[in-house]
């Protein structure tokens, strides 16, 4: 991770302690312990919101006073961009994205090593979570974080236009590409499949495709495989999808909400994306479908259903704090089997095992999403995009034969410059 100038860490931190105080904050790690006070940073989201408002049951079980800091994602990566850096003790507990900043911060000692502690309460079970959740909050053999949301790669159709098409729901990518083509044949204004094209957007929805079909970004020993047989069969058929059966006239820039927006219009019968978006679909005021949408597992390539299983937010200690304890107690809290619960409930899918197969935690779900779901995350990998520490710039390179496939360019060759590109960049990753 870069180091900003002094003088702009320094701007930033002025204009963040202002920010604190009005949060109440500023106590260092040894003032805070003496007073029973756990300072947490959480970023805005609806689990933020539920654990805000159970804030007082833990305040009055453990005895500690919380001291809460809530910012949007951007002045979250400021805040601790400026801290973790600077090796503040004034964090306790912070809320950050595994697969996004989990390896840097991992890499430059801001998380505390939590493995003794995730194993030593039985009763709030950490063999209870999920695989791929646990993989992606785990750095070098360590646990250094705890997932508290995560989302798979599931498959959002039209009923009604299979159901006059006189299709079944698709369980193969072959399936899926015959009925995306029958329906743009006899629909010819609604698109058979529409997904995020952007290069670097679409890449954590492609790769449950390049799993499904035998890939992966990196082989066991971290070297590039975007140029395999497996990937660009991969890049192929997820190009090919948009390019011959997608929306006319689509972009190479578009993310999850204009592809979103096609799909809730009408517009597509197929539509791959990540199921914590799916109330965008099946509600009446945001969706002209709601009625007709169902959901399923992602259809299974050559080596099966292999979609993303990933923690998109967790809870970490920071290295620095002198109340790690207290931190972990309050991550103990936020994190039980009942807490959980209640956050799935509420719409924020969780990592327990315990709790997806509670019928109470699939209570709000679609009926078929939450089979779906179940099923994702037996079979799901534990992470949706490149495993490095500067992951957008990753991002960018293995994203380039997405964009070739979708716009009809050499799928084969872009996959191949990407294969240099990216082994490049993996290279300099490590000196």
């Amino acid at each position: 991770m870069k180091r900003r100038s002094v003088m702009k860490y320094a701007a930033v931190a002025a204009a963040l302690s202002m920010g604190l105080t009005a949060c109440g904050g500023g106590s260092g790690s040894s003032d805070a312990k003496e007073s029973g006070i756990v300072r947490v940073t959480l970023a805005n989201h609806v689990w933020t919101e539920g654990i805000k408002a159970a804030i007082p049951e833990f305040e009055k079980s453990s005895g500690l006073k919380v001291e809460l800091t809530q910012l949007g994602e951007d002045q979250l990566s400021d805040q601790y961009n400026v801290k973790l850096n600077a090796g503040s003790d004034e964090i306790d507990v912070m809320m950050y994205r595994p697969l996004q900043e989990g390896r840097a911060f991992a890499k430059n000692g801001y998380l505390a090593d939590l493995t003794s502690k995730v194993s030593a309460d039985s009763g709030w079970d950490w063999k209870d979570y999920q695989e791929g959740p646990v993989k992606a909050t785990t750095a070098d053999g360590k646990v250094v974080g705890v997932p508290i949301i995560t989302e798979r790669e599931v498959l959002y159709y039209r009923k009604d236009l299979l159901k006059a098409a006189g299709l079944e729901v698709p369980k193969t990518m072959e399936e899926l590409e015959a009925a995306a083509k029958a329906i743009k044949e006899s629909n010819p204004e609604t698109a058979g499949f529409v997904a995020r094209t952007g290069k670097s957007a679409a890449v954590t929805q492609f790769s449950s495709f390049l799993y499904s079909f035998g890939g992966d970004f990196t082989d066991s020993s971290g070297k590039s495989t975007v140029n395999s047989d497996a990937a660009k069969k991969a890049y192929a058929y997820y190009g090919g999808l948009i390019k011959n059966y997608g929306p006319a006239n689509v972009s190479t820039d578009m993310s999850w909400p204009e592809a979103m927006a096609i799909f809730t219009q009408g517009k597509a019968a197929f539509y791959t994306e990540a199921d914590s978006l799916y109330k965008n679909a099946t509600d009446p005021a945001k969706s002209k479908v709601a009625e007709t949408v169902g959901f399923a597992t992602l259809p299974a390539g050559p080596a099966g259903s292999k979609p993303y299983n990933i923690p998109s937010w967790g809870l970490a200690v920071n290295e620095a704090s002198g109340n790690q304890d207290n931190g972990w107690k309050f991550i103990q809290w936020a994190t039980s089997k009942e807490r959980t619960l209640a956050a799935q409930k509420a719409g924020v899918p969780g990592p327990r095992a315990s709790v997806w197969a509670d019928s109470a935690g699939t209570s709000t779900y679609p009926k078929d999403l939450a089979e779906a779901i179940a099923a994702s995350a037996k079979n799901g990998v534990g992470h949706d995009r490149p495993e490095v520490v500067t992951v957008g710039k990753a991002r960018e390179i293995v994203g380039e034969p997405i964009v070739a496939s979708i716009t009809g360019a050499d799928a084969s060759a872009a996959a191949d410059s990407a294969h240099v590109a990216f082994q490049k960049f993996l290279d300099s990753e490590k000196k």
